[in-house]
């Protein structure tokens, strides 16, 4: 089992045997794509492979080039019928041709042992044969990336080589390296053979990895090539061919196809990086040393998928919509990762401390307060932060972190993560925020996604990182301090720092909440970090003079941008239903803040514990003039009930995303003005912002055409100057959300043509205001009609003895019906469905004739806000609760 001493013996010996077509009947796989097809190999041999080939022949117009992809190991040419079937059904589209390499898939066994430098010399005889010429784009998976990538970089002559895709491949591998994840495993003494050739373990256990699992019928499509020990003979030589240690055979040969690749890439060539980050070969190494020799690649990680990429069902897609941006048609969708234009002159984020700081008058005020459960507090002076800041970026770069690396900062809201963050920035730095509150898992997906090269944590937090194996250096916080003592001391002997960071540069990555599926990270450049910031103290109503008690951990570091005083409360930052109203109170007291910024979950805890509040503690909130709750919408008796605690507050719901915050605003008095709707209204849009519809179709999806026209309902699109720089590694992700084709006055209305797709649903009223409806995702459609969510929950929740619905369309499209399950106002303990008397009642009040009205002790809802309730969830919950089904536990 040890890496240091691979099995190095020679593969199973091989018999020849002829190639022939697949069988006609295989899932997914048409037979007309077959052919065989005669080429000399590296030593001039002609030999016979099978060719999946969706054209024939192609050269006379009907396509615009050609994809070349080659499969890795134990895979064949089936691996790439979902491309095949999607090429082919565009009438002006790609061929397809995939080869079956020789000794594996329905391709000749020749009997003999063949490398990585031959593998690559038989390709490229193949393509000669094939004739292939015009443009032409490299596709390999697993080591079928090696070998496609080797001819891309070294043997093109006639063809136009315009673009390179790879999935879950290697461009390196390090001499004195062990081998790859479990391939550690196979190639130890006595397994190899056994696991490769003599048996199906080792295809077995590759087929076993996608996730959903294939079907039994696709699994056994893959293994129809290798039914015998003879025909997985090639099997056994290509991980034998794994080029471990560096005498290995093959290791000159994978070096020169580093060093292509690296040709490659200094030539521009487009690259796509498809990447199933659950691959237990080819990890995260793999990725990130993509990304450092390929830097202009676009990346794109299937979250879910695990070695097997192309079998992912977005992959077909992802490709083609690829291609036709970068490929066919450059100046097409490069806002999926193209920079900005420069946007105003907002000065950088820690701006303010030096201004603050060198402020006699104010340097020795608070700029950060951290309350303490036992009710003691600790004040930061504007100058200490100041001070400290600067020696912390000075220590860190003392310590080797440079700009554009990336530092997972899992500390907990105060002063020692806001001078650690504004250090890390001023060095340039990109600060990666995934709160806790994401779970341990989603934090550890986004951590390591991230592919960070630090981690500065708690205690806790490293020894989640040691026992999870996150990537990166780690830095405790009890550090902190002698790093600071050591950049004092640089400063002191003259050492200055490193030039400032332009506007330009990534800044932070900021990772979204996971309620509508894996938190994705979200990049800012430093420009749009520090309009951000502007835009929130606008609306929150924040600057010198106006501290902020910030309940929610990402709010609590733009204080110090905008030269307010930020107050954290004794609480649980991961579990916003902690905070208590007395913890809120004592808050606001310990720096006479006048705004407050809370979640909805601890809008509701605060209001559930105000009975404990004693008359100081109730002045202290009556001082508050401005209350904000984001995240989720809040219900407006809850906020009437917030004002009663804070008279002189108009409580504030500003809507927006991690992608675009804030993007409108609206506050309690507005609500009342604007009376009942179809929804929840959220306001009119910020100043810099622009909010347009994509309206719906027929079957419920939006299209790109943007619309401000009253009462029109569509996906909710914002424009304007603090939407996001792009996805991290989510190409097709970025692509989608600025696909939208504006008019010339949006155009005009929105600089630089920054857009972003919020997945909300809803409509614009007549005063311009905007009526958010529920998620794209959670829209249901019928035969005859298209239903948004939020408006029947509301009236059903206006019942008595509905505390809180989802509402939910059971069954397939043409005989769809409608569903209430719902949290009763008096709980219960148990699913059970409602009494006659009361689903009639939210049947009346929906206007809908419901199928059932369920009552849940619980609805699920996301980790973040505890609030934005997963109708998708509830919605297959539901149907097997209607089928007679066990459903399980719903939250």
């Amino acid at each position: 089992m040890s890496a240091a001493l691979p099995d190095t013996s020679s593969p199973s010996p091989a018999v020849v045997l002829p190639a022939v077509r697949p069988p006609a009947d295989l899932p997914g796989w048409d037979p007309r794509w077959s052919r065989l097809v005669r080429a000399r190999d590296h030593a001039g041999v002609e030999r016979t492979w099978h060719v999946l080939d969706t054209a024939p022949g192609a050269g006379d117009g009907d396509v615009v080039g050609t994809l070349l992809c080659v499969h890795g190991n134990p895979t064949w040419s089936y691996l790439w019928r979902h491309l095949a079937s999607a090429a082919s059904a565009v009438q002006l589209g790609w061929r397809v041709v995939a080869v079956d390499q020789l000794e594996m898939g329905f391709s000749e066994r020749t009997g003999t042992t063949r490398r990585l430098a031959q593998r690559v010399e038989d390709l490229a005889g193949l393509v000669e044969a094939l004739a292939l010429s015009g443009k032409v784009v490299a596709v390999g998976h697993d080591w079928g990336g090696i070998v496609v990538s080797g001819w891309a970089a070294t043997h093109p002559t006639s063809v136009d080589v315009t673009g390179l895709v790879v999935a879950n491949t290697a461009a390196s591998w390090p001499a004195d390296a062990g081998a790859p994840g479990v391939l550690k495993a196979v190639l130890a003494p006595g397994v190899r053979r056994w696991a490769t050739s003599g048996s199906e373990a080792f295809l077995r256990t590759t087929l076993a990895l996608p996730r959903p699992a294939l079907p039994a019928a696709v699994k056994a499509a893959y293994r129809s090539p290798y039914s015998s020990k003879a025909e997985r003979a090639g099997i056994d030589a290509f991980v034998a061919d794994v080029p471990v240690g560096a005498q290995h055979p093959s290791r000159a040969a994978l070096d020169a196809v580093s060093a292509g690749i690296g040709r490659l890439a200094a030539a521009g060539v487009p690259t796509l990086v498809a990447w199933g980050p659950r691959d237990p070969v080819f990890g995260e190494w793999f990725l990130r040393d993509w990304r450092a020799r390929v830097p202009h690649a676009d990346v794109h990680r299937f979250e879910g998928a695990s070695h097997l990429t192309p079998e992912d069902p977005g992959f077909a897609d992802l490709v083609l919509r690829w291609l036709d941006a970068r490929v066919l048609d450059p100046g097409v969708g490069q806002d999926a990762g193209a920079a900005p234009a420069p946007g105003p002159d907002v000065p950088p984020m820690w701006a303010a401390l030096r201004q603050r700081s060198g402020d006699a008058r104010v340097a020795d005020g608070p700029a950060v307060v951290e309350m303490r459960p036992d009710g003691s507090s600790r004040a930061v002076s504007w100058g200490l932060l100041a001070r400290r800041t600067e020696e912390l970026a000075a220590g860190f770069a003392a310590r080797g972190v440079r700009a554009g690396q990336r530092v997972s900062l899992l500390v907990p809201p105060g002063a020692d993560l806001t001078a650690a963050l504004y250090a890390l920035l001023r060095l340039g730095a990109v600060a990666v925020v995934a709160d806790a509150g994401l779970g341990v898992r989603g934090l550890s997906r986004a951590v390591t996604g991230a592919g960070v090269d630090w981690v500065v944590g708690v205690p806790k937090a490293l020894l989640a990182a040691r026992a999870l194996r996150w990537p990166g250096q780690r830095v405790a916080v009890a550090e902190l301090v002698a790093i600071a003592e050591q950049g004092a001391a640089r400063l002191a002997a003259g050492t200055a720092l490193p030039a400032e960071p332009g506007p330009q540069a990534e800044g932070a990555v900021l990772f979204t909440s996971g309620s509508t599926g894996p938190a994705k990270g979200v990049v800012y450049t430093h420009g749009q970090l520090a309009q951000l910031a502007q835009a929130m103290g606008r609306v929150i109503r924040i600057g010198p003079g106006q501290p902020l008690v910030s309940a929610f951990a990402p709010f609590a570091l733009f204080g110090p941008a905008l030269g307010a005083t930020c107050v954290v409360p004794a609480m649980d930052v991961t579990k916003p239903a902690t905070l208590t109203a007395s913890a809120l109170a004592d808050a606001v007291a310990a720096a006479a803040a006048t705004s407050v910024f809370l979640s909805p979950a601890a809008v509701v805890n605060v209001l559930a514990t105000a009975g404990g509040l004693d008359g100081a503690q109730r002045a202290a909130l009556g001082t508050v003039t401005t209350l904000l709750s984001a995240g989720a919408p809040v219900p407006t008796p809850l906020l009437q009930r917030v004002r009663e605690l804070m008279p002189l507050a108009d409580p504030r719901t500003p809507y927006g995303a991690t992608e675009v915050l804030p993007a409108t605003d609206v506050g309690l008095s507005d609500i009342l003005d604007a009376g009942e709707g179809e929804g929840i209204c959220v306001g009119r849009p910020v100043e810099g912002v622009t909010v347009a519809l994509a309206p719906l179709d027929a079957d419920g999806r939006a299209g790109a055409e943007l619309l401000t026209t009253p009462g029109v309902v569509g996906e909710v699109v914002v424009g304007g100057e603090h939407v996001k720089d792009h996805y991290d590694q989510l190409w097709g992700t970025q692509a989608a959300s600025v696909d939208v084709r504006p008019s010339a006055t949006l155009l005009g209305a929105v600089r630089a043509g920054r857009w972003h797709r919020t997945g909300d649903v809803g409509h614009l009223d007549e005063r311009g205001r905007v009526w958010i409806e529920g998620r794209l995702a959670h829209v249901v459609t019928t035969a005859g009609e298209v239903v948004t969510p939020v408006g029947p929950e509301q009236r059903a929740e206006r019942v008595a003895g509905i505390a809180r619905a989802a509402f939910v369309g059971i069954g397939p499209r043409a005989a769809c019906q409608f569903a209430v399950v719902a949290e009763a106002s008096d709980p219960v303990r148990r699913t059970t469905v409602a009494d006659p008397v009361l689903a009639q009642a939210v049947r009346v009040a929906t206007g809908r004739n419901l199928a059932a009205v369920l009552l849940v002790p619980a609805l699920p809802t996301d980790v973040r806000h505890n609030s934005k309730i997963d109708r998708v969830r509830v919605q297959a919950w539901a149907e097997r609760a209607l089928a007679g089904e066990r459903a399980g536990r719903l939250a």
